[in-house]
């Protein structure tokens, strides 16, 4: 086994760049030109075969707005779920219809497929664009369909600063307390990409940030995919993702 892999057990899976919402903490940038999404069944064949080589704890998916393309977070979850993967998560900012009924139907199929935890990003920076009252649905279903859920806001400065943006986003996880959900650590965001053009004024200059989610090039313990397949150094529709981890050098 090749040794900078050796201690993979995660996974994760950018399932698209579209998005439903136009943050200024976002640290891709804007999103407007943004298009396409993972190839599910290269994605889920990607899984398998991880699975039978490494022993995964955790799989995740993200994006972008991952349930604009529900039926490709889910045939990913439902290999996950086949694989025994103990931890499926995913992130969402909950906002990808506004009938009700594709909504609840949404809900369901991710329970169905093996989603077993959603971490719902709601604050001031997301809801500045995204109509509350959907989400708000959204997670009602969620927690209807057995889906464990948490809200998962982001921080300015820190989770305890009082800068006008924290305060909003104090204000909206409250409009969800009639649905008992539990609020996670979520995140301090970091100085990248939209948060720099928007957010300047909030972060210290001549300061170094460490980007909380950088790998260790040497250890890598977690495998990222692209919407395009791209992953460590090589893409899965060129190459074998098996063949990837094996030939990886820093």
């Amino acid at each position: 086994m090749n040794e900078y892999v050796k201690n993979l057990n995660r996974i994760e899976f950018v399932v698209t760049m579209a998005c439903t919402g136009k943050c200024k903490h976002c640290s891709e940038g804007d999103h407007d030109s943004c298009t396409g999404h993972i190839d599910a069944e290269a994605a889920a064949n990607a899984v398998y075969a991880v699975c039978k080589n490494y022993k995964i704890g955790s799989l995740m998916t993200f994006g972008g707005e991952p349930l604009l393309y529900p039926d490709v977070v889910c045939k990913i979850h439902k290999a996950a779920s086949e694989m025994g993967i103990p931890k499926r998560d995913l992130i969402t900012n909950g906002f990808f219809a506004k009938d009700p009924q594709r909504i609840k139907e949404v809900a369901g199929a991710l329970a169905a497929n093996g989603v077993n935890r959603i971490l719902l990003s709601v604050d001031a920076f997301h809801q500045e664009t995204i109509p509350l009252e959907p989400v708000q649905f959204f997670a009602a279903c969620v927690k209807e369909a057995g889906i464990s859920i948490e809200l998962s806001p982001a921080w300015l400065v820190s989770e305890n600063d009082n800068n006008p943006y924290n305060v909003k986003t104090r204000e909206i996880i409250g409009a969800f307390d009639d649905l008992k959900i539990p609020v996670g650590s979520g995140n301090v965001i970091f100085p990248s990409g939209n948060a720099v053009k928007y957010l300047g004024e909030y972060f210290e200059e001549n300061t170094a940030y460490a980007d909380p989610y950088e790998e260790n090039p040497g250890d890598i313990r977690a495998i990222s995919f692209s919407p395009n397949g791209d992953v460590l150094n090589g893409n899965l529709h060129q190459k074998n993702i098996i063949d990837i981890l094996n030939e990886y050098r820093p």
